[in-house]
């Protein structure tokens, strides 16, 4: 069979860390790649690491970010002897993290949120709602990079925060998808709404497998696979 030629694309790494949201990004890598490629089975090199996400766990809840800075670098270390070109993390959480990692990786990344803030200001949105675990609403990942934009950035309420972060760590990160725990959800993005919201950023990569496009009647900023397209244009273009 004769080799399909892929137009010197670069190889993809994937450091992983939830296993819902690194499925969806590699998935998407695969399945939207054909666009670019022009042939329908056709994709660039894509490898994928992850470890334990009860290993991340233990740190977060330490909050110690030196260990999840070591976890990562491990994966990039692995996926770098692998052949990997660059480095995208389909994880939105330990982004804050990255700044520990990226003076000792061997692989350039892109940052998720940066892609996710460039695609707000390209749609126009001028202020943003976050919806993610307690660690990633807590952090400055997203209004850092919002603000760089001009965009202003929201937090749910310290209510609607934790109910989302249980969902997502008890629930979604298991494969887990309960009709109420949707309602749930979209309850928080209503509220953001009424509080002038005008597109809301899925601040968690397993999101976008229970919320659509639309959610309460704002536009979603689906963080996983804009990571995914971004590394695609990165890759083939």
């Amino acid at each position: 069979m004769r080799r399909y030629s892929l137009r010197m694309s670069q190889h993809i790494g994937i450091v992983g860390c939830s296993a819902e949201g690194a499925a969806l990004c590699y998935r998407t890598v695969c399945l939207e790649g054909a666009a670019l490629l022009g042939r329908a089975d056709a994709h660039p090199e894509v490898s994928l690491h992850t470890h334990s996400l009860a290993e991340y766990v233990v740190h977060l809840e330490a909050g110690d970010l030196e260990g999840v800075a070591r976890l990562m670098l491990d994966s990039a270390a692995k996926l770098a002897q692998g052949g990997a070109d660059f480095l995208v993390c389909p994880d939105n959480t330990i982004h804050e993290a990255l700044p520990r990692v990226l003076p000792e990786s061997p692989r350039p990344w892109l940052h998720i949120a940066e892609v996710v803030a460039g695609e707000a200001r390209t749609r126009g949105f001028r202020k943003v709602g976050i919806m993610g675990t307690s660690w990633l609403v807590r952090s400055e990942v997203y209004p850092s990079r919002l603000s760089a934009v001009g965009i202003e950035a929201v937090r749910p309420s310290d209510t609607d925060r934790d109910t989302t972060s249980r969902i997502i760590m008890s629930e979604l990160v298991r494969g887990r998808f309960r009709p109420d725990s949707i309602a749930e959800l979209e309850e928080v993005a209503r509220r953001l709404a009424a509080r002038g919201c005008d597109a809301v950023v899925l601040g968690c990569t397993e999101l976008p497998l229970v919320l659509g496009e639309v959610v309460a009647s704002l536009p979603t900023l689906d963080s996983t696979r804009l990571l995914a397209r971004a590394a695609l244009r990165r890759a083939v273009l």
